[in-house]
Order: C-alpha cells, then structure tokens, then sequence
C-alpha cells in the first residue's frame, strides 16, 4: 500500500457486513468499532447495526482474528465478558 498509510478501516456502519469483510480481503486492517453516538452517519442514511459479538464474528467468518485496539492502534486484551450494545432493529439493518 501506500507507505504513509498504516491503518485502513472498513467501517461497516457505512458500507455493511459483506462489504467491510471484502474490505479486510483487500487490505483494510481494521473493521471498526461500534458508535456509541453514530447521529452523522445515520442522518446521512446508513443503516447497519453490530453488538460486539457480532463485529467479532463478522471478522472471523472473514478468516481473521478480532483485536481489540486503542486510538493509537494499541493492541488491547478482549475482556472476557463485553457488554453488548442493545440495537433497535426498526429502520435499520441488524447483522
């Protein structure tokens, strides 16, 4: 790639599950995280919706290991036990 450029995301609340894990395929290294307040996007019409067990398993059905990361692309330890995020399914796209 590019040798100024470290990290790709995918970002999956914009462009959905299959897209971001054809994304990984073709060099992203970062799927994306959950938005605690994802108002822009949404305003602008994107519809998907991910708890974090479902961000994982999206990452594993792509043949990849999920890693937590910090804004620095830290490596973090995943907690044994996340909180997952309730999604409301009305209008929007729950993979």
């Amino acid at each position: 790639m590019l040798p100024n450029v470290t990290n790709i995301q995918a970002s999956w609340l914009t462009v959905g599950k299959k897209v971001a894990q054809i994304c990984l395929h073709s060099g992203a290294n970062d799927f994306g995280s959950i938005m605690i307040e994802e108002n822009v996007v949404s305003a602008a019409g994107a519809r998907w919706r991910f708890t974090a067990d479902g961000i994982q398993e999206a990452i594993k059905e792509a043949g990849y290991r999920p890693q937590l990361r910090t804004q620095q692309y830290e490596y973090r330890e995943l907690p044994e036990h996340m909180v997952q995020q309730e999604l409301v399914g009305e209008g929007m796209i729950v993979d």
